[in-house]
């Protein structure tokens, strides 16, 4: 967290920047580091750090705190927010570059996949096809266009203007939203221009040493992304078996033409995954196992509609955010 905010106050921007970090209640002493890395760059009249009020009803955590920083943000009448997570370590031109995007292009809304951790054995299997998968329902191309209707950014590194922000309604227009980012992207779409993109000089330093935090990750939003619905997560089952477990099943078969089209379709899955291994400087030998991996995320999506059934969706920070 320290390392976030020292890498926002050493931009290279121009223009005047101030940093509100909103403590929700950690029990990490993120207040004392915040104020402490503040200090050690001569910049505590820079940063202010907030103690969030209690969470009112209604409310996800995340969208809470970022009001609570709004609040005090606003008043200053700046240009842009940026909405950033404590673990996103942003490059020195970060922030130049995000306002130059949005300026040239007429942007409320710019938004960059961060680069994620991925040193652990479960990162290196599971993190790159996390961003494939993401990719694949959020494709930019479509993000970008105002003549599709799909909306989508990345919560850890967005750059919205304050008329786009105020046009919606504020913050309080999404404040149930378990998938804050794509909720925010899809209201100012629907009055405004957004793009997302990827980097790989900002980065997350947030670490999932094991499966069993990256399954937690995945069940946590998985069901709300599909609305809730039992059709759609019947759908997925079958779309995701057809597409990544059927290939490998059809070789087993051991008749000619099921083998020559399951290998054909895995082959080609296969090559799909290449560049988001080769932007991770992951082994290509990860490719071929993209049918296995499609299984975990796949085995996380009914785990999450059985924790939402269960009374028990959304858990985080001890909190039950998707409730029935």
């Amino acid at each position: 967290m320290g390392a976030a905010i020292a890498s926002l106050l050493c931009q290279d921007y121009v223009g005047d920047m101030r940093l509100f970090f909103v403590d929700d209640h950690s029990l990490d002493q993120t207040s004392a580091v915040a104020e402490r890395t503040a200090a050690e760059a001569d910049a505590s009249d820079r940063v202010k750090v907030i103690k969030a009020g209690p969470l009112p009803p209604g409310w996800t955590g995340k969208l809470w705190a970022i009001s609570e920083g709004l609040k005090f943000a606003e008043p200053l009448k700046p240009d842009y927010f940026l909405l950033t997570d404590a673990d996103i370590v942003h490059s020195p031109d970060n922030v130049r570059v995000l306002v130059a995007r949005a300026e040239a292009g007429g942007l409320d809304l710019v938004s960059l996949m961060v680069k994620l951790h991925c040193r652990s054995l479960a990162e290196r299997a599971l993190i790159p096809a996390f961003v494939y998968f993401f990719f694949q329902l959020y494709p930019p191309r479509w993000i970008a266009s105002p003549r599709r209707s799909t909306a989508g950014a990345a919560g850890g590194c967005m750059l919205i203007r304050p008329s786009a922000l105020a046009r919606i309604g504020g913050i309080v227009a999404i404040r149930g939203e378990l998938i804050d980012d794509c909720a925010l992207a899809r209201q100012v779409k629907q009055g405004g221009n957004i793009w997302l993109g990827a980097t790989g000089s900002t980065h997350s330093v947030r670490e999932y040493a094991t499966f069993g935090e990256i399954h937690r990750m995945i069940s946590r939003t998985a069901f709300t992304q599909l609305r809730h619905s039992a059709i759609l997560l019947l759908a997925t089952i079958l779309g995701m078996a057809i597409v990544y477990l059927a290939p490998p099943l059809l070789i087993l078969t051991g008749d000619f033409v099921a083998v020559a089209c399951g290998l054909s379709a895995w082959i080609l899955m296969a090559i799909s995954f290449v560049p988001v291994l080769r932007f991770y400087h992951q082994p290509l030998l990860w490719a071929p196992l993209l049918p296995a991996i499609a299984f975990f995320y796949l085995a996380a999506t009914v785990d999450s509609a059985l924790r939402y059934w269960a009374g028990r969706g959304g858990l985080w920070k001890g909190r039950v955010q998707d409730v029935r």
